[in-house]
C-alpha cells in the first residue's frame, strides 16, 4: 500500500512538472502580451517656431497607455492652423504648451520690445509681387508741405522686415509672386511713430533691399526741384530756346533844316 502511494504521487509529480513545462515553452514562443497603446499627433518633419500648422506638418504616432503624454493631442484637426512657440523634432508629441492661442499666427513672430505695423501702398510700388516674408525693406514716403508747395521724397525707416505680406506670414512654397497692397513690418515703438506718422502725410512707398545690406544710409529728403540738372553757378539751368529778333524801328525827325534819327527795338 505504501509502495502504490509513492508511485502516485510520483507521477503526479512527473505529469505536473511536465504541464508546467509545456505552458511556460508555449508562453515564450507567443512573447508577453501587448500592452495597450494610444495614439498621440506629432512633428511629422522639423517644424520652426512660428510656423503655422498644416495637415502635412502632422502625424499620428503609437504611446504606451500607462504612460499618457499630458497636454497631448489626439486629432490631427485640432493643431491646424495654430502656431509653434518652440521649435520641435520630427516625431515629437505636439504639446499644448508648444502651441500659441488659436487666432494669433502673426503675434508669436513679434520678439519682446518690437511693434508689428501694417502700411499701406499702391500695389507696393517698385516691388510688387517680389516681397516675402522675411524681405527686407526701406519705407519712403512722398508729401506736402505749406512751406513748399511741390512735393518731397524722405526715407523714414531702413532695413525693416517684412512678417506679412497680405494675409500670409509664410513663404509660398513654390515662391509665385503675389501683388499686394498691404504689407506688416516689425520695428521698434519709435520707429512705428514716426512710420504711422509719415503714412498720415503722403503715399507709402516700399523699396526692396539685400537683407544682409544692415547699412544706414545719412538721408535728406529729396525735392522736384533738386531733380533739375544744376549749372557751375548752382542755379537751375533751363533749355535754350531760340528767340526771334525783329529788326528796329528807325523813326527819323526834320526841324528845319535839321534832322535825326531814333530807333527803337
Amino acid at each position: 500500500m505504501k509502495g502504490r502511494l509513492s508511485f502516485a504521487f510520483l507521477l503526479a509529480l512527473v505529469v505536473s512538472g511536465g504541464c508546467t513545462f509545456l505552458l511556460s515553452r508555449k508562453m515564450r514562443q507567443q512573447g508577453p502580451a501587448p500592452s495597450p497603446r494610444l495614439s498621440y499627433v506629432a512633428a511629422a518633419a522639423d517644424l520652426q517656431g512660428g510656423q503655422v500648422l498644416k495637415a502635412e506638418n502632422l502625424k499620428m504616432v503609437a504611446w504606451p497607455a500607462a504612460f499618457p503624454v499630458a497636454g497631448g493631442f489626439q486629432k490631427p484637426q485640432e493643431l491646424i492652423g495654430r502656431s509653434v512657440l518652440y521649435p520641435l523634432a520630427a516625431g515629437e508629441p505636439v504639446l499644448a504648451r508648444d502651441l500659441a492661442i488659436p487666432g494669433s499666427g502673426l503675434t508669436v513672430k513679434i520678439p519682446d520690445g518690437m511693434r508689428a505695423v501694417a502700411l499701406r501702398s499702391d500695389e507696393v510700388v517698385g516691388v510688387a509681387g517680389f516681397l516675402f516674408p522675411g524681405s527686407h525693406v526701406d519705407v519712403l514716403v512722398t508729401y506736402h508741405t505749406e512751406k513748399s508747395p511741390e512735393p518731397s521724397t524722405a526715407t523714414v525707416l531702413q532695413n525693416a522686415q517684412v512678417l506679412a505680406v497680405g494675409h500670409e506670414v509664410q513663404p509660398t512654397p513654390d515662391g509665385k509672386p503675389t501683388t499686394v497692397d498691404v504689407v506688416t513690418l516689425l520695428m521698434n515703438p519709435a520707429d512705428a511713430e514716426r512710420v504711422v506718422l509719415a503714412s498720415t502725410q503722403g503715399s507709402i512707398h516700399f523699396v526692396l533691399r539685400n537683407g544682409a545690406d544692415q547699412t544706414q544710409v545719412e538721408d535728406t529728403p529729396v525735392g522736384l526741384s533738386q531733380m533739375i540738372p544744376q549749372s557751375a553757378t548752382g542755379r537751375a539751368t533751363a533749355a535754350t530756346v531760340p528767340v526771334k529778333r525783329h529788326k528796329p524801328y528807325v523813326v527819323e525827325t526834320l526841324l528845319g533844316d535839321k534832322q535825326t534819327a531814333v530807333s527803337f527795338n
